[in-house]
């Protein structure tokens, strides 16, 4: 006659659960330390790497993007002009100059001056100004974009995201010439 198991099935079937959970994380553990994970600018990108990213920065901007406290102005534009300059002309580029090294960044730095291959977009001008501010404000994750937010004030960084979000407007000329470092 067969005995009856009070809880030996549950028991086995909770050992067995906590086994294959500790297997998992052993196994991963060892593929942190001892693979051949992409951590140099030059491997390949994790599969879905971008849309991982991506999903939850664009749920965040959505949620926290600010409208420009003023309008735009060539003295708007002449302030962002040299605030671009400065910050950010070395990895984004200026009209008529990309830099080279950026596309050797993971990911390539996006030249903000560049018309787009398709459509008549230049780098960030199809984007809200607030989405543009937050970027410069807060930076992004994992590409070498910093948070210029403790660096810069308020009334600059609107400066350059209104700037950016002209660039595919033509710019006057004393603009032209702080970004062409003249």
């Amino acid at each position: 006659m067969a005995k009856k198991g009070g809880n030996g099935g549950t028991g086995k079937l909770l050992l067995g659960f906590l086994l294959g959970v500790g297997a998992v994380a052993a196994a991963g553990f060892a593929y942190l330390k001892i693979g051949n994970l992409p951590v140099a600018v030059t491997d390949a990108a994790f599969p879905l790497e971008k849309e991982i990213v991506k999903v939850p920065m664009q749920s965040r901007i959505s949620r926290e993007k600010k409208e420009p406290p003023f309008g735009t102005g060539e003295d708007v534009f002449e302030g962002g002009a040299k605030i671009y300059r400065a910050q950010c002309a070395n990895c984004h580029g200026t009209p008529g100059h990309d830099v080279g090294y950026a596309r050797h960044m993971y990911p390539s730095a996006p030249q903000l001056w560049k018309k787009h291959a398709h459509g008549n977009v230049v780098g960030v001008s199809d984007d809200e100004a607030g989405e543009t501010y937050w970027k410069v404000a807060n930076g992004i994750r994992l590409t070498g974009m910093p948070a210029f937010g403790k660096v810069l004030s308020d009334t600059e960084m609107w400066q350059v995201s209104l700037l950016l979000k002209n660039a595919d407007k033509e710019m006057p000329d004393p603009v032209i010439k702080i970004l062409q470092g003249q």
